[in-house]
């Protein structure tokens, strides 16, 4: 079975894309330009690879887009709300974001700021709608998991906070890849995670089938990481659609600056190839997922 994942990307995206517009309204008042960055940095393009992973794995499991959407639609906000913040000048202080001025060079950086802040929190009023999932149960159980995979504990924030001082723990004598696998399975493979974990859910999967799932998710999440890396060494600026060459010149501790190019990509090539074994058990019904494992270290921007 060949699937052509690009042109499945492509029509997904066009379908989630027409669905944006039904979940924003702009007040009439001085708060409309908050709402506009908003909408703005959630409306720039991207691959949606996240809400695709919530919707494809809940389509495995007999749940249809309608019934996924919502989640889906949450945890691009919230995705895309950690994209406005780590542009800022007080983390990556980068001026582009898929081809566009970044959110605080395209408003200012105090919108910005809000703009974030009025994304996390929608998405958490989206989880909360009854459409969402009819069932109240599995509307905590989704929020509790969204909250947690976003979280400072054992989550997003907590990657990039580990990010941000990952030269002060390579001082201390911490095993560099232990510390670097850490980071990137939190920082950009913990909403991966979510997104195959919320979709098991909504699915009805069984806890040996989300097992399997969320295995395939850490070791795709890291691998993505890993080919940004190599993007951001090697890639094409116009192409890529944001500044490169940043990892090198900050020092941060990346496979590609650890190990040079050769070594990083042998390493998520390896990662995905354990990635689609692990889909073994669902036969034809994960060749989405399958070809999506492929995509991500093959892809150019």
């Amino acid at each position: 079975m060949t699937v052509d994942i690009r042109k499945s990307l492509l029509e997904f995206s066009e379908r989630f894309n027409q669905e944006i517009e039904r979940f924003f309204h702009f007040p009439e008042g001085d708060e409309r330009r908050v709402a506009e960055a908003m909408h703005y940095s959630l409306t720039r393009g991207g691959k949606r690879l996240r809400p695709f992973l919530v919707c494809e794995t809940a389509k495995m499991f007999g749940t249809d887009f309608e019934e996924s959407i919502n989640t889906a639609m949450a945890l691009e906000m919230l995705h895309t709300y950690s994209l406005i913040h780590d542009d800022l000048p007080a983390m990556d202080n980068d001026d582009l974001r898929r081809g566009f001025p970044t959110c605080h060079k395209q408003f200012d950086e105090a919108t910005a700021i809000i703009a974030g802040d009025g994304l996390l929190t929608y998405a958490f009023e989206i989880m909360s709608y009854p459409q969402t999932a009819s069932n109240p149960e599995i509307r905590c159980r989704l929020i509790e998991m969204l909250a947690q995979a976003a979280g400072a504990f054992d989550g997003m924030v907590a990657g990039q906070m580990l990010d941000l001082a990952a030269e002060a723990y390579t001082s201390k004598n911490i095993r560099a890849e232990e510390l670097i696998r850490h980071i990137e399975e939190m920082k950009t493979g913990r909403l991966l995670r979510y997104a195959v974990e919320a979709g098991a859910v909504l699915g009805g999967a069984s806890r040996e089938e989300t097992f399997v799932l969320v295995s395939y998710s850490r070791k795709i999440g890291i691998a993505f990481q890993i080919a940004d890396d190599i993007l951001d060494a090697t890639g094409d600026e116009r192409s890529v659609g944001k500044t490169l060459r940043k990892d090198a010149a900050q020092n941060k501790l990346t496979f590609v600056n650890l190990y040079g190019l050769e070594m990083a990509s042998k390493v998520a090539k390896e990662l995905i190839a354990s990635a689609i074994e692990d889909l073994e058990p669902f036969k034809d019904r994960a060749e989405l997922l399958r070809a999506l494992a492929r995509y991500i270290i093959e892809r150019k921007h």
